[in-house]
């Protein structure tokens, strides 16, 4: 039999696909494979990670505030961990990172913006609304601009080693914060909307802002400090046990107090590279 030409092989090829496909050489040839295992791991804990926000909806929707925070608490540290076994894995994938800012959309936007609504704002159902509503939108905004800019060389905060804005897991942990601190006291004061309601308005626009934060990447302790620090860990796991409302309270104010510092110590770098006469941070 005469051997076919490249384009007959090709037609024979797609011909004999086309039977598999429409069932008529069904169990005469072995199917495509699907993903890999090492592929699915990653993205499945993203899916977890959206499930426990959704979670906590449902948890606010039956007056469990508690369960709620914590469902998305749970969020974030799935969250926080996806991309780090993705690397290990080597499984990374524009599809992982596509599901893994929907995931955040909604786990890190929507989720907390209806805690807080259920919880505080429907009290004032118009102008509560509004700022559950720009918490939720601003998010997204966040997510989508990261998105926009994942592949683009110069991005100054970045190359830095800093981040832009408040990220969206930190965002939701500090719209949180009225939360613990009405957790820790009971104060009906803190639930007022009068409150809660601006609060989620300057989260949001922390998290569209362009401050640089500090991200890991740029907390480098000394090597003189790095024993207190283990010790330090060790002992904020115990205080999250031990005190979880207090100790959360007290990890925000912390955050927002180091934000002055991270802008200090960009201006700090973007001086010093001006005068080496190096390239400021995303320029070429």
């Amino acid at each position: 039999m005469s051997e076919l030409p490249p384009t007959g092989k090709r037609k024979a090829a797609r011909e004999a696909d086309d039977r598999v496909y429409s069932g008529e050489d069904f169990g005469r040839r072995r199917l495509p494979r699907g993903l890999t295992l090492r592929a699915l791991v990653p993205n499945a804990i993203t899916s977890a990670a959206l499930c426990s926000g959704l979670t906590g909806i449902r948890f606010a929707i039956g007056g469990d505030f508690h369960a709620a925070v914590l469902a998305v608490m749970l969020a974030g540290v799935l969250d926080g961990i996806d991309g780090r076994v993705a690397r290990l894995m080597k499984a990374q994938s524009r599809f992982g990172a596509e599901l893994d800012s929907l995931s955040d959309a909604i786990a890190f936007g929507v989720a907390p913006a209806l805690i807080l609504y259920l919880w505080s704002l429907s009290a004032v159902p118009r102008f509560g609304w509004y700022a559950a509503l720009a918490l939720a939108v601003c998010c997204a905004l966040r997510l989508a601009r990261f998105n926009a800019s994942i592949d683009l060389p110069g991005q100054p905060h970045k190359s830095a080693g800093f981040m832009t804005g408040v990220p969206a897991p930190v965002g939701a942990g500090l719209a949180f914060l009225p939360l613990y601190l009405w957790f820790s006291s009971g104060l009906d004061l803190l639930r007022a909307p009068i409150v809660v309601g601006p609060w989620a308005l300057l989260i949001a626009f922390l998290m569209i802002s362009n401050l640089p934060t500090l991200g890991w990447a740029s907390l480098r302790p000394r090597r003189a400090i790095r024993l207190e620090v283990i010790a330090l860990a060790g002992m904020l796991t115990v205080a999250l046990l031990t005190e979880p409302w207090l100790t959360l309270v007290g990890l925000c104010g912390m955050y927002l107090a180091l934000m002055p510092v991270g802008v200090w110590r960009y201006r700090r770098i973007r001086q010093q590279r001006a005068s080496a006469g190096q390239p400021k941070p995303g320029q070429a």
